[in-house]
């Protein structure tokens, strides 16, 4: 799975904020995009990020920047991007400038940058903290680099207003998971976990995801993915039986090693017609499986996705689409 950069974030476009000398005509309306900000560290003579940091808080209105984006340069591998806990010391610093501020995401980088699991991540908290009126946070990788750090880090917290919490990962600590599960977000509408592989640092379990699926903690939930995980069976047997089903609007099982095995679970649990949307996309269900499906829930107005059927080899393996 190619991952690439974000081309919207909270429904705006993005803008990629130029380097001096590359603007090129009039720059849009503050609030109008959501405002990428990445940088080169290892070209020659590029801006560093710490600078251009300081020239996005002085050259827009910061008080009208309603989405953020940080790319290369504020992340990155071993050895080619910032400290995350100097961006997110610099996020909580700018955090009585950024008054607006509705949705961030942190580590939009492909693959040609960082792969996945490399994308070196730190503590998180402190930034959900400084913005108790974000709407959308987002974040990508989990690593913790060559030179020992912790990786990505979550601590329980109550935050009123988040809507939507995405965390892209090719191997999700359990430690964040539980986090996620026993933080208090009455507003969280979507959730949208990438649980990864064993092999790329995936520690998270079905117990430590028990809280989401009893639906207890998150009332406002209408839209889960659980996806791009070596586990998928377990987790779609898992939901066949899950209170928190019943009011969902979209499931997304997709990205991960689901066979006829949970598939089938998911058909023999509780009903799933009541869905706008199951996605399964990346999966490796038989024909006759993908049938059953579509004439289970399509005929109730479900729209099931089914694409991206992959094969498994004579060794019957399967694979998470982001791993590395």
């Amino acid at each position: 799975m190619t991952i690439d950069h974000l081309t919207t974030l909270h429904g705006l476009p993005v803008h990629d904020f130029p380097a001096p000398g590359e603007e090129s005509g009039p720059p849009p309306a503050v609030g109008e995009v959501a405002w990428r900000l990445a940088r080169d560290q290892l070209a020659n003579d590029v801006e560093p990020f710490a600078t251009a940091w300081d020239r996005f808080l002085d050259t827009v209105d910061p008080a009208r920047v309603r989405a953020l984006i940080l790319g290369a340069g504020a992340y990155g591998s071993e050895d080619d991007g910032d400290d995350p806990a100097e961006t997110a010391d610099r996020l909580v610093a700018a955090a009585d400038r950024l008054t607006g501020l509705e949705a961030l995401y942190l580590a939009d980088l492909n693959f040609e940058e960082a792969e996945l699991s490399w994308i070196v991540q730190g503590d998180v908290t402190p930034v959900l903290t400084a913005y108790p009126r974000l709407r959308e946070f987002g974040v990508r990788g989990s690593g913790s680099g060559f030179g020992g750090g912790q990786g990505l880090r979550l601590t329980p917290l109550r935050h009123e207003h988040l809507r939507v919490l995405r965390l892209e990962n090719g191997g999700l600590p359990g430690e964040v998971a539980r986090a996620v599960a026993a933080s208090d977000l009455p507003a969280l509408r979507r959730l949208d976990l990438w649980l990864g592989a064993e092999y790329y640092g995936c520690t998270t379990t079905l117990a430590d995801l028990a809280p989401v699926l009893d639906g207890d903690r998150l009332p406002a939930l209408r839209h889960l993915g659980l996806r791009n995980s070596e586990m998928q069976d377990e987790i779609a047997a898992a939901l066949a039986g899950a209170p928190v089903v019943a009011r969902l609007a979209s499931l997304h099982l997709g990205l991960g090693t689901l066979s006829d095995t949970g598939a089938a679970a998911l058909l023999a649990g509780q009903p799933l017609t009541h869905l706008e949307e199951l996605d399964l996309r990346h999966h490796f269900l038989s024909e006759p499986m993908m049938r059953r499906l579509r004439e289970a829930l399509e005929p109730y107005g479900v729209k099931v996705d089914l694409d991206e059927r992959e094969q498994t080899g004579q060794d019957e393996n399967r694979y998470v689409a982001a791993g590395e």
